[in-house]
């Protein structure tokens, strides 16, 4: 006799995490050292939706957790074609700067730890991309975020040229 199990997952909604950096701190007091754990990740759908959360506890695993619920509530979309990004793009972040360019198909993800993670996450399999200035983690992410907040999609772009969207890609 086959048995049928129905399992109630949602794979629709399934999300790809994670883990940038993980950061243990001490503080000194009178019993001895108190470890405090910080957590910073990323998610995405490999769609083009992707959201970071940065959590802390005193448990490693509340840490993440307490990152992945943020990432998952700070969702942003972002415009792709044919796998890479619509056009080059620098984001700011205090002291970080990151610049991302499209690239051709088959070239990869040539970026850094972070930068990595952020667009491997959001599902652009062709970039080309230079982190500058500050290399902390946080604010490499975010500058990232912030360059991607602010591409355009090709529809937006069409319609500020007063063109139509064949005109545009030819």
């Amino acid at each position: 006799m086959e048995h049928q199990k129905n399992f109630d997952k949602k794979p629709a909604d399934e999300f790809v995490e994670k883990l940038v950096k993980l950061n243990r701190t001490a503080k000194t007091v009178k019993g001895g050292r108190r470890m405090s754990f910080s957590a910073l990740t990323v998610v995405g759908d490999r769609k083009g939706r992707i959201g970071f959360g940065f959590g802390k506890a005193n448990d490693v695993t509340e840490a993440i957790r307490k990152s992945l619920d943020k990432a998952k509530s700070n969702l942003i979309t972002v415009p792709m074609k044919n796998g890479t990004l619509p056009h080059e793009m620098i984001g700011k972040y205090k002291s970080s700067e990151v610049l991302l360019k499209p690239a051709c198909p088959g070239t990869g993800i040539i970026a850094g730890g972070p930068v990595r993670a952020v667009l491997d996450a959001c599902g652009i399999t062709d970039v080309i991309s230079k982190s500058q200035g500050s290399r902390t983690s946080v604010n490499v992410v975010r500058a990232t975020f912030n360059a991607v907040e602010n591409m355009m999609d090709a529809r937006a772009v069409a319609q500020n040229r007063g063109k139509t969207l064949k005109d545009l890609w030819g």
